[in-house]
């Protein structure tokens, strides 16, 4: 290893952003990025794939024919070619110099497959709450960086893309949202770390072409139902359900939304090991 590569953190990694007409928003967030970014757009119907080709030439564009949700992350993370990949949204950007901080972090604990750093929402940077419930896991983070966990958020993880590759990064199946229970239960499973290192800061100014709440809401109990059929045991399946059906409009609409991938799920059924299991009944406040 050189000298100058030494000097450089952000050598070693690459930004992959996933997009689907965004266009205004990655024309101002692209540049923003201190690592080579590579762009895969999911089918964009709003010029997005001209408009950042010739805005800006330097990212690496990889245009689909049709939405695949998040596995178009797994399709950036292989073109990718370094040892950490950088997720961003086409409205989040990593801070000025904490990708470099993140990588550096990243090389000190080989056994850390992600690190969610810290989200601060809007002009006015506030915490996304979801940090400080991440803050407050109750896992045992001894060695990590910061407190261990058991999940992340796409947009604020840096991965190894080594861990990443081995688990299937993320699959056809759960797609999007909630897309990272699955990916973080195998990687658990594995034996790899992940941990919140609120020392690092993703920047995120919510883009005005998003998803209903209801849509959303449905979106993550579809989600969490394949993902369970994939992972979890028939117990907790069929208790899982219910709570769907208890949900009201969104749990059935998940439900329904659900069915048609359950097939899928199924094929690809591996249930997490014991340890792996207490760790998700200890973050769900369950004793024993």
């Amino acid at each position: 290893m050189t000298a100058s590569h030494r000097a450089s953190p952000t050598a070693d990694v690459t930004v992959v952003v996933a997009s689907q007409n965004r266009r205004e928003d990655l024309l101002v967030t692209l540049p923003r990025h201190e690592a080579p970014v590579i762009l895969v757009d999911n089918g964009s119907t709003d010029g997005t794939v001209e408009a950042v080709l010739a805005a800006h030439p330097a990212v690496t564009v990889i245009p689909l024919d049709r939405n695949l949700g998040a596995r178009a992350r797994t399709l950036g993370a292989a073109q990718a070619g370094t040892p950490f990949v950088a997720f961003a949204d086409d409205d989040s950007w990593w801070a000025p110099g904490d990708l470099a901080r993140a990588v550096d972090i990243m090389r000190a604990h080989p056994r850390l497959a992600i690190l969610n750093a810290r989200i601060l929402v809007g002009p006015e940077e506030r915490l996304d709450p979801v940090c400080a419930e991440l803050a407050r896991s109750p896992l045992c983070g001894e060695g990590l960086p910061g407190p261990a966990l058991l999940g992340f958020v796409a947009c604020a993880a840096l991965v190894r893309r080594e861990a990443f590759e081995a688990v299937g990064g993320f699959d056809p199946v759960v797609r999007f949202p909630g897309e990272e229970e699955r990916l973080a239960l195998d990687l658990a499973t594995a034996g790899w770390s992940m941990a919140y290192v609120d020392e690092v800061t993703i920047h995120h100014h919510p883009s005005p072409r998003r998803d209903a709440p209801g849509r959303r809401q449905a979106g993550i109990w579809r989600s969490r139902l394949l993902t369970a059929a994939m992972r979890l045991p028939a117990p907790e399946v069929a208790g899982l359900l219910l709570d769907a059906v208890r949900a009201g409009r969104p749990g059935l609409t998940g439900l329904a939304r659900a069915l048609p991938d359950v097939p899928a799920a199924l094929r690809r059924r591996r249930p997490v090991p014991p340890r792996v299991r207490a760790d998700l009944r200890l973050l769900a406040g369950e004793a024993g």
